[in-house]
This record gives structure tokens, C-alpha cells and sequence, in this order.
């Protein structure tokens, strides 16, 4: 963001606030349903401890990693992709900034086979003899 106008930052800045609250919103209604469950007497509370846990180390840090970068065109790129921020919301300016991102996104999702791992698994590494 070297060279990137003041007024882009600044819209980056604000969707990309505005993608981690929506995210981070989606996320929590499983945590919501467990507390729920709890305060029903449906679930104990060292399991409702341990989901609480998972929550953290799971959801709520990659989040936090994908949000507190300073790319923060690659999180918002992603955002509006996904379809988490509303590309028609998105001001024209700020689109054609992401242009590159845009394009990365679109065409991993349209072929997702392609260079992505699901959560948890690594690529295989090379013997060193």
C-alpha cells in the first residue's frame, strides 16, 4: 500500500472492518447455539469449555491472521469473492484497486482443486538424502 491514495487505504481500512465483523458474526452463532444449549441445562459446562476452546483456536485465530495484515487488499479481495461484503456495495474506485486480487480469487474459486489444501492437511515435503 506504498503508493495507494490516502482515500483507498482508508476504504480497505473500513471493508476490511466491516468483512472481519460479518465473518466473526457467522462464526460466533455456533458458540451462540452451544451457549444456549448450556444455559438449558442441554449441555455441561466443560464440554461448553472445550467448544469455547476449539472457538479460539480455530475460527476466531484465523480470522484474526486473514484480518491484521497489511495486505489488506488480499482480505478484502477475498471478502467480496466469497461473498461476504456485497461487491455491489463495493465503491468503483476500490474495485478496480482489487482488480488483481479480484481476478487471484475468482479464479481459485472456479477451479479450487488448484493449490488449495483443505484445513489441516499439508503438501507432501521432499526427502532430503
Amino acid at each position: 500500500m506504498k503508493d495507494t491514495p490516502k482515500r483507498i487505504k482508508r476504504l480497505l481500512r473500513e471493508y476490511a472492518g466491516a468483512a472481519h465483523e460479518e465473518e466473526l458474526r457467522r462464526a460466533l452463532l455456533t458458540l451462540a447455539e452451544a451457549f444456549k444449549r448450556w444455559e438449558h441445562g442441554n449441555l455441561a459446562s466443560g464440554d461448553l469449555s472445550e467448544i469455547i476452546h476449539h472457538f479460539h483456536q480455530g475460527p476466531a485465530r484465523d480470522l484474526y491472521v486473514r484480518y491484521n495484515t497489511a495486505r489488506l487488499e488480499l482480505a478484502v479481495a477475498y471478502a467480496i469473492t466469497t461473498g461476504i461484503l456485497d461487491r455491489q456495495t463495493i465503491p468503483a474506485e476500490l474495485l478496480a484497486h482489487l482488480a488483481g486480487p479480484l481476478q487471484f480469487y475468482e479464479t481459485r474459486q472456479a477451479a479450487p482443486e488448484c493449490g488449495s489444501l483443505p484445513r489441516g492437511s499439508s503438501r507432501p515435503q521432499a526427502r532430503i538424502r
